[in-house]
């Protein structure tokens, strides 16, 4: 009865705040529901500049009245919003380095327009095309927000012959892989689980192929990337150090178009085209061979092994009017390991469905439905007796996102979202024997948030807003209740319905001051929640590490974060500059007992540790953006530690992916339009690690004693990759073009360590062993367009 009374208390509070949550939301609605006289004597024009070959939006277009003092720039997105007086109007749009278009329009309402616009080939040579706002880094609110675009991720070396998007974000400051040739990325010294990675608004669960060594984004569909270092816009939570937000394109391509590559052990292929005005569509697949080497070894055991993934994207976009368009996507991929002895796969799935609204000029909204999934499977087959072991979770999830412009002092975002999530830590079925499972659990993550930036005076804007977060523990389920030594002292049933709930408010503010047209200084604080952690016992992750909630043992983990920082332009934004330093206090920080044993574990929760962490930083970053020689240089000094009153004898530790120093280089040149190289080199200090320093023996048997919990570091890790990207003709008026890419990983051959192991049989001391992956990789790929 007890439990039962909670429950009800629980459901009828949280009633409670989504309708206080809700009305709040009507009552803005209204507030700027009835528009002035002004309104309705004007009208709009309002669309995305587009390049009319590729789709990449175009920022920094200018988009006018011809005849008429009336003009706008498209921001960072490519979107434009152009008021104007009803009447008769040529509108203007032109963009460096492509050629002006006019169209005739009749504004007699609020008019959408997108525009497309042709490069024009005798120019450039000398023009270089920006992605956003050239002093976007220091006029906006935001801090430690990396942008990349899909032309320059493509052209960085690539491992393997293939552009990999997670790749590309480990070479931006604060942010460090995980591990050799891994797609796993650690942000300002937290772990892989702590970074929200989105592919069209839709959550990826684990984004690697083949290990980690591909990632799941296909660079042929994606458009750019987003990653916000800490201060999440406050639509997004649930993670407390990074959002990887990336997009896939979703602009109306001219006629039927493809792209796609050739490689060692990989292809890939993408088409899109359009169903009328009104409709485009887009599908792109890869797929790996490296199975098809196999079967030429001379080893039979490999013969009959198999090594392999694929995936696929698709999109529908649809225009239902000027205002509105509806968008449908979706992903699939799966990796697959089979040998004689048995077989491993895992993969995700994702599937969106997107409403966007204009309800005025000024008044804009985002309705979307997602899922996503992401599961395992290892089957065996060893003396007569076949095995299956399977483990995943899945989400279903509506977001509601609305965009309200009123003026320079109210700029408001705010909405709501719900995720059921399903956790299944693992089912086992052995022929012969009972089937074993770890009991599943589910839950249900809302947040309502409002958000608001203002603009005080030409130099000083402020950006400030709040979010509510609840989750909520839901299902039939037992709950092990643990004595002070972590043992089970009893348990609890529950039947069904709501069992335990947390709420937390989630408070972020920021704001910029310019000093000049080419200078500023930013500072925020942002406080971030987790409810969802992954159980993980390898730093160099593993595809069989499994998800769990916040429970009645396990609260939410919270950081607070403070960071401030300087930026600084050169030669009208040709070269950009940055300082920032930050400050993460975090709370509930979770790690395992020694020797936990994390999969199939009924009683993963008694492992559970729990206690606090800090990490604080500097980064510092140099940018050149134009002329023939491109890239950047950073550098990050920074510390990571926890302080867990029940692991290395309640003293602090280093973090996992704490990395002292970390120095990133990317350069470009291009010695014509036929020919360009590049080069990446990076370095960062070893991971921390715990290393046996002695042993003793027991009946003839030894064993390891080790030091403090990453008392010690493995060796720096450093490396140089390059590549040469030669197209034939690029003048060419073919519809088909191609290029050829050929590059070199790990050029001068260092050896860096990927395992280390440890052998204390025949020496007194103990002894190590370095296992390293990768000396020299070269790959060729052939890439193509049509």
């Amino acid at each position: 009865m007890k439990y039962k009374r909670v429950e009800r208390q629980y459901a009828q509070a949280f009633r409670r705040y989504i309708f206080e949550g809700l009305i709040l939301i009507l009552t803005i609605f209204c507030s700027y529901s009835a528009p002035g006289q002004d309104s309705r004597q004007k009208a709009t024009v309002r669309g995305t500049v587009t390049d009319i070959r590729t789709g990449e939006t175009l920022a920094g277009a200018s988009v006018f009245a011809k005849g008429t003092s009336s003009g706008v720039i498209s921001d960072d997105r490519g979107k434009y919003i152009l008021p104007l007086d009803r009447g008769k109007y040529t509108i203007c749009a032109a963009f460096i380095g492509y050629e002006t278009v006019e169209f005739p329009v009749e504004l007699n309402a609020a008019q959408t327009l997108d525009i497309q616009l042709k490069p024009n080939v005798q120019e450039l040579e000398t023009v270089t095309v920006f992605g956003r706002d050239r002093d976007a880094n220091v006029s906006s609110v935001n801090m430690g927000v990396e942008r990349m675009s899909i032309r320059e991720i493509q052209r960085l070396p690539v491992l393997m012959g293939e552009v990999d998007v997670l790749k590309a974000i480990q070479l931006l400051p604060g942010v460090q892989a995980t591990a050799e040739g891994g797609s796993g990325f650690s942000v300002r010294g937290g772990s892989p689980d702590q970074n929200l990675i989105l592919l069209d608004n839709t959550t990826v669960y684990n984004a690697s192929h083949l290990l980690g060594f591909f990632s799941v984004f296909n660079n042929d569909v994606v458009s750019g990337l987003e990653l916000f270092k800490g201060d999440l816009p406050l639509k997004y939570g649930g993670r407390l150090s990074s959002l990887l937000s990336v997009e896939t394109k979703s602009d109306n391509p001219q006629g039927f178009h493809g792209t796609g590559g050739v490689g060692l052990i990989s292809a890939r292929l993408m088409l899109e085209g359009n169903l009328g005005e009104r409709t485009s569509w887009l599908i792109g697949g890869r797929r790996s061979y490296a199975d098809i080497f196999l079967a030429l070894a001379k080893d039979e055991a490999l013969r009959h092994s198999s090594v392999y993934f694929y995936d696929m994207n698709v999109k529908l976009s649809h225009r239902l009017s000027a205002k509105d368009r509806i968008e449908l996507g979706g992903y699939y991929g799966r990796d697959m390991f089979a040998a004689e002895v048995g077989q491993f796969d895992y993969g995700n799935a994702t599937a969106s469905l997107t409403w966007k609204h204009t309800f005025s000029p000024k008044w804009f909204s985002r309705v979307s439905v997602n899922t996503s999934s992401y599961g395992y499977g290892l089957g065996s087959d060893m003396e007569n007796m076949e095995a299956y072991w399977n483990a995943g979770i899945f989400d279903v999830a509506f977001k509601a996102d609305f965009d309200t412009r009123i003026n320079g002092l109210w700029n408001l975002n705010y909405g709501i979202s719900s995720t059921l999530h399903r956790f299944s830590p693992g089912h086992v079925s052995v022929e012969g024997y009972p089937d074993y499972e770890v009991q599943g659990s589910s839950a249900l993550e809302h947040a309502v948030y409002l958000s608001n930036e203002q603009k005080l005076s030409k130099r000083l804007t402020f950006r400030y807003g709040l979010r509510w977060s609840v989750f909520q523990n839901l299902g039939k389920i037992i709950i092990f209740n643990y004595d002070g030594s972590h043992n089970v002292r009893d348990s609890t049933r529950y039947s069904g319905g709501i069992y335990n709930a947390y709420g937390r408010l989630e408070p972020r503010a920021g704001g910029v001051f310019l000093i000049d047209g080419s200078s500023s200084v930013k500072a925020n604080y942002a406080r971030n929640v987790q409810f969802i952690q992954l159980a993980e016992n390898s730093s160099a992750g593993s595809p069989v590490n499994i998800w769990f909630p916040a429970s009645p043992n396990i609260k939410p983990q919270t950081v607070d974060m403070f960071s401030a920082g300087y930026f600084r332009n050169f030669k009208n934004n040709m070269y950009e500059t940055s300082v920032e330093m930050y400050y993460k206090k975090l709370h509930g920080v979770i790690d395992f007992a020694e020797h936990a044993e994390l999969l199939l574990n009924q009683y993963l929760e008694g492992d559970v540790r729990i206690g606090t962490g800090n990490a604080y930083g500097i980064e510092f970053m140099a940018r050149k953006n134009s002329g023939r020689l491109t890239g950047f240089v950073n550098y990050t000094l920074s510390r990571s530690e926890r302080t867990i009153p029940e692991i290395n004898n309640g003293k602090t530790y280093l973090a996992p992916y704490d990395k002292t120093h970390a120095i990133n280089i990317a350069l470009n040149y291009d010695f014509s339009r036929k020919l360009n190289v590049s080069a990446t080199w990076v370095f960062a200090s070893g991971t921390p690690t715990t290393y046996p320093t002695g042993r003793f023996e027991v009946d003839g048997a030894y064993f390891p004693i080790y030091s403090g919990r990453n008392e010690y570091r493995r060796p720096a890790y450093h490396r140089l990759d390059l590549s040469l990207n030669y197209i034939p003709k690029p003048d060419s008026k073919k519809r088909w073009q191609g290029e050829w890419n050929v590059s070199l990983y790990n050029a001068y051959g260092r050896k860096n360590p990927w395992l280390i192991t440890y052998s204390q049989v025949k020496t007194a001391t103990p002894t190590s062993d370095m296992v390293y992956l990768f000396r020299f990789v070269p790959s060729v790929t052939y890439n193509f367009k049509f």
